[in-house]
This record gives structure tokens, C-alpha cells and sequence, in this order.
């Protein structure tokens, strides 16, 4: 690692016409308040400053206002999830009525396995990948054993090819298209949460519903970091989580897509519950449940509003900056650290994520070319010297330079320290 390089990550710093933004959002520090190199909003991203403000309202009206909140607060609590629709709907390319926030994400995703994985006669499989992030897979098991299936039978997974780690978009739409006469449901990652890799989604989706298969998506790694059209892709459901690359806090509210041609669709089948009821009708009390027209109709319960209100102040960023300016300067900032580590480290360090631009977005995994102890002592050691990054077992660190509040700096200085630390191993 030279000064030249550092020099340059300074200069490319001061041409950034966001870098301001850096400044509203709280970094982590160290136990000795010494600022860290935060590389970790793929987990959970930093505090925007304004979300403290957002929390202080709702308590200020709730400790005013008491239950009347839910009508005379600053934002009233009643229609305060309506709030998230649209900017939530331009994150994904969604309109506003195709989408919520709502519950969690593994809720979320088994409200809409109710709706959407119909096994019936022949077709009775459920397809994802085979490394999927544990919790889908959980979903997608059980929901299998739900319909009285055998996962073994009824659980298509798909993987990448021997010595790869990448799927393949050709391997993935052949397998679709060989069972896609007993394939139900079709529920994969927008971004593989291990690799980073982002999928084809118009492509599967297309490949998918060619077979008559209803297609998902799992957001979680997308949202707020590449571009998605949910609604001109033609997918018929998505959820996602909100705590990542969005902001929303520690276990944040989720949200959900739902296309514009099951809005209403009688014959779908759903978990109901009191918010979902057409709003005209809820305070009525009535028995009778008329679902809310779009994604809205799959409410159960009414909304967190203390857990909304940071989410409301992320997405408030967002429309400020756009989406288009964060992956420009995503782009460059991911190919600046693959530049450094492909010049320094390409004999110890392995780039899992896909070279290609359009096939990540900001994170890259780094399989370390050592022991899993080794690789694990460098990853502590990465912290020791103030550098926080996620670590994935056996040997793979993953690290996400966040555009909102990531320098290039900061790249260089992860990059010098991984250098410092894989020296150390004798590597």
C-alpha cells in the first residue's frame, strides 16, 4: 500500500458530490471513541442523525396526545405506515399501492408462501437456491411440511457448478424450464447474501412464469443498494428487511411486495388480520374481512410506529440523494477496493463476488487464502486495528463500502489493514 494510493482515495473523496452525506449518519467508534472504518452496513447500517429527532416526535405525542396520536399526532400513527409507501415503491420499482411495511422479513415471507406456493396435483415443488440465507430456508422447508410434502421430493435447490461459487443464470432458467411442470413456486435472493452476487431478476422471472410457476424474491441485500423493478419485471410477490443498506435500525420492520394483478384477487388465499381489512370497514368491527386493495391487504396487525419512524427518516435520505447518485458512487467505490486487493493481495485473497459490475452490488466476500484459524485471526485482528468488517465461516470476510457514508479513504485504510494483518500470518 503506498501514499500515492492513499493520496488518491483523498482526491477521488473530494470530487464526490455526496460526500456530505457522510456527516448524517452517526459512525461507530471504539471503546476509546476513536472513529472506526464501519464496512458493515450489509449486516447493519449506521444511525441516520435525524432518526433520534423522528423517535423523540412519536414519544413527545404519545407522552402528550396519549391514544388521540393516533389522529392528532405530528404524523398521525393511523396512517403513518401510508408515509413509506411511495418512497419504499421507488427503492424497488413498485408503485406505492404495491407495497408495505410490515412485520419482519421471515413473517413476511411465509405471509406470502400462504399465498402464493399453492402446491396442487403434479405441480407441488418449491425451488431456491441451495445456499440460501438459513431463515428462507427454514421458511421454505416448513412450508413444504405445511402441505403435508417431503422436502426431500418437494424442495428443488439449485447450486452453483463444482469450483464455482456463483450461480449461473443459464443453469438457473435450464432447471426451471426442465421441472417447471412440478415447480410451484420459484423464491430466490435478488443479492445471494454469501457471495454478494445480484441475480437476473427479469430474467428468471420471465424464465419462471413461462412454466407457470409464481415467482419471489428475497430483497434483503438489494434494497437501497442495486436497482430493482419489482412491478415491470412481472414478480408476483418480494419481501425484504429493512435494517441493512436502508437504515432502519436494528431489527426493523419489514416490507413487502405484492404485483398490481393479485390486488384484489378473490380466490388468493391469505392469513388475515384486523389491518389488512379495507379501512372503511375496520372500525366497524365487523366479522366479515374485506381486504384493502394491493399490498396493504396483507397486514395482520396495526403498525410499529416507534420502529417506523427511523425507517421513515432513511427513506427521507434516500429521496434527497436518489438512488441513481448512491449506485454510481457504489460502483466506484466497489471497484476501487477490488482494484486495491486485486494490485496487492490477489495471491492471498480470493474475490467471490462477480467482477461484473451489474452483478453485485456494494459488498464483496474475500475467501482468505489460509486455515479457517488463520482466516479468523486476521478478521479479529482487522478489528484490533479499528476496522469492522463481517466474518462468515469457514474463511470468508465480507465487507460493504455504503455509499451514503463510506470514503474512499476508508477503502484504502481496509485494505492497508488486511495487507498488515495477512503479513502477520506469514501469508
Amino acid at each position: 500500500m503506498t501514499d500515492l494510493e492513499r493520496n488518491a482515495a483523498r482526491t477521488l473523496d473530494a470530487a464526490d458530490p455526496i460526500a456530505l452525506w457522510r456527516g448524517r449518519f452517526h459512525l461507530p467508534r471504539t471503546a476509546n471513541a476513536e472513529p472506526l472504518v464501519y464496512l458493515c452496513g450489509h449486516s447493519l447500517g449506521a444511525q441516520p442523525v435525524q432518526a433520534a429527532r423522528y423517535v423523540e416526535e412519536v414519544m413527545r405525542d404519545w407522552r402528550e396526545l396519549g391514544v388521540e396520536g393516533h389522529f392528532a399526532a405530528q404524523r398521525p400513527w393511523l396512517s403513518y405506515h401510508a408515509a413509506l409507501a411511495a418512497p419504499l415503491g421507488r427503492l424497488v420499482g413498485a408503485l406505492p399501492h404495491e407495497v408495505v411495511a410490515m412485520n419482519t422479513l421471515t413473517v413476511n415471507l411465509h405471509l406470502m408462501l400462504v399465498s402464493f406456493y399453492r402446491p396442487a396435483g403434479a405441480r407441488t415443488a418449491l425451488l431456491i437456491e441451495k445456499h440460501a440465507f438459513p431463515s428462507d430456508r427454514y421458511a421454505a422447508e416448513s412450508q413444504v411440511r405445511w402441505h403435508g410434502l417431503d422436502p426431500v421430493h418437494d424442495l428443488i435447490e439449485i447450486e452453483s457448478r463444482p469450483g464455482e461459487d456463483c450461480l449461473r443464470t443459464e443453469d438457473i432458467i435450464d432447471r426451471i424450464q426442465r421441472e417447471g411442470q412440478r415447480i410451484a413456486t420459484v423464491m430466490l435472493p435478488g443479492v445471494q447474501y454469501l457471495t454478494g452476487q445480484a441475480l437476473d431478476i427479469p430474467a428468471i422471472t420471465a424464465a419462471a412464469q413461462s412454466q407457470g410457476c409464481k415467482v419471489g424474491w428475497d430483497l434483503a441485500h438489494a434494497i437501497g443498494n442495486v436497482p430493482v423493478s419489482l412491478h415491470e419485471s412481472g414478480a408476483d410477490f418480494a419481501v425484504w428487511c429493512h435494517y441493512k443498506y436502508v437504515n432502519g435500525g436494528p431489527g426493523a420492520v419489514g416490507g413487502a411486495f405484492v404485483h398490481e394483478r393479485h390486488a384484489r384477487s378473490p380466490d388468493l388465499p391469505r392469513l388475515s388480520g384486523w389491518w389488512g381489512n379495507d379501512p372503511a370497514e375496520r372500525f366497524r368491527m365487523a366479522a366479515q374481512f374485506t381486504a384493502t386493495a394491493g399490498a396493504d391487504g396483507w397486514q395482520l396487525s396495526n403498525p410499529p410506529i416507534l420502529a417506523m419512524a427511523p425507517l421513515l427518516t432513511s427513506l427521507e435520505y434516500f429521496d434527497a440523494v436518489g438512488l441513481t447518485q448512491l449506485r454510481d458512487k457504489s460502483v466506484q467505490l466497489t471497484g476501487f477496493l477490488e482494484a486495491l486487493l486485486r494490485r496487492h493481495l490477489n495471491d492471498r485473497v480470493q474475490v467471490v463476488t462477480p467482477a461484473d459490475p451489474a452483478q453485485r452490488g456494494a459488498a464483496l466476500s474475500l475467501r482468505l487464502r489460509l486455515s479457517r484459524d488463520q482466516a479468523r485471526t486476521v478478521f479479529v485482528g482487522l478489528q484490533r486495528r479499528g476496522v469492522l468488517t463481517d466474518w462468515r465461516e469457514p474463511d470468508v470476510i465480507r465487507v460493504a463500502p455504503v455509499p451514503f457514508y463510506n470514503s474512499f479513504e476508508d477503502v484504502w485504510q481496509f485494505v492497508a489493514a488486511l495487507d498488515a494483518e495477512l503479513a502477520g500470518t506469514g501469508a
